[in-house]
């Protein structure tokens, strides 16, 4: 009888719910990090740590495990139990999250294969989208690991890691979807230069998520909150003056973020130009979807720049980027002709 069962309903389902759930997970680990809540949890606990605290001696055992690194010693020393409860929560539902996911990949992925129901090629591409997924969860703790000692808050390079990947397992998965619905076998990474616009588009993008990154890691975001210009100069002030052009310079960082913005609002144009020009109509909707969002995203980036890193528009601006880069896959997958 389950011979006769068409799967690809049930597969399509489980990989748009795991897009969701990926979707989800990225939210939620901003606002993990909007909140200050990633250090609220010192131990890994890969099993140990499935059941939240469930009575007031483990709530105060988790506590005093906190007060111990340097983030509440030096930043929330009089932090009360009910305050740290709500940041352990979210750190806690991140955790659950990612836990949830990897489970629900892997035991309708294992049935999938037991009922060889999956091509091989497409197992091939979830094994490394499971890999991606485990990866995750690693660089996870070892992003933790650095605000537990010396720090107050975890590496901007290690954040930008994890955000990165989160982002990679959702792109593999939106181009996976697309690729099994139109039963094409398309390929993400082609070294050519059919498309070269959108190329570029693509990695600025990606450059762009990992800049985000860093400057939420180094609460960049907080500083010359005025647009366009940085407190009335291009360049910010104590750049100017000290000449500190690297990647722990929060200045320097939002510098590069504002600037990229810009090139990627120029490239767009220059994209939908060529999609005019040459009148592919198939792409005209596509496009128009995409620089409306590309629109928004700058918008809510300046509103949390003048807003004073205000958590709502901080949050709308990230969940924007989840969009954005679902679309834009969209719109470089259909230029791309089978």
């Amino acid at each position: 009888m389950l011979k006769n069962i068409n799967y690809n309903t049930f597969i399509h389902i489980w990989l748009i719910t795991l897009i969701v759930l990926v979707a989800f997970i990225i939210i939620v680990g901003g606002l993990t990090r909007l909140t200050d809540s990633g250090l609220s949890i010192t131990e890994w606990e890969l099993l140990r740590g499935i059941l939240p605290p469930l009575s007031a001696e483990d709530w105060i055992k988790y506590f005093n495990s906190y007060k111990e690194i340097p983030q509440y010693t030096l930043l929330n020393n009089n932090m009360t139990i009910e305050e740290f409860k709500f940041i352990f929560l979210w750190e806690y539902a991140h955790r659950l999250l990612a836990r949830f996911i990897g489970l629900f990949f892997l035991i309708p992925f294992i049935f999938f294969v037991f009922m060889k129901v999956l091509k091989k090629d497409i197992i091939i591409k979830l094994v490394s989208i499971f890999i991606l997924i485990l990866i995750q969860g690693s660089i996870g703790w070892y992003m933790v690991k650095s605000g537990l000692i010396e720090n107050t808050t975890v590496s901007h390079y290690r954040l930008s890691i994890h955000l990165f990947i989160a982002f990679s397992i959702l792109s593999s998965l939106v181009w996976l979807v697309l690729n099994n619905n139109n039963k094409t076998k398309k390929k993400f990474f082609q070294l050519n230069f059919k498309n070269a616009s959108l190329k570029f588009l693509l990695t600025f993008l990606f450059a762009q998520i990992i800049l985000g990154a860093f400057v939420s890691g180094l609460d960049a975001g907080k500083i010359y909150q005025t647009w366009p210009l940085m407190n009335g100069s291009y360049l910010p002030n104590d750049i100017i003056l000290n000449k500190h052009y690297n990647l722990n310079q929060a200045s320097f960082v939002q510098f590069l973020h504002r600037n990229v913005a810009y090139i990627i609002f120029f490239l767009s144009i220059y994209v939908g130009f060529n999609i005019f020009k040459r009148k592919e109509s198939k792409l005209y909707i596509n496009f128009f979807v995409y620089f409306s969002l590309i629109l928004l995203q700058i918008i809510l980036g300046i509103l949390v720049l003048v807003s004073g890193s205000n958590i709502y528009f901080a949050s709308m601006h990230q969940i924007s980027s989840i969009f954005l880069i679902i679309v834009v896959i969209n719109l470089y997958y259909c230029s791309i002709r089978s």
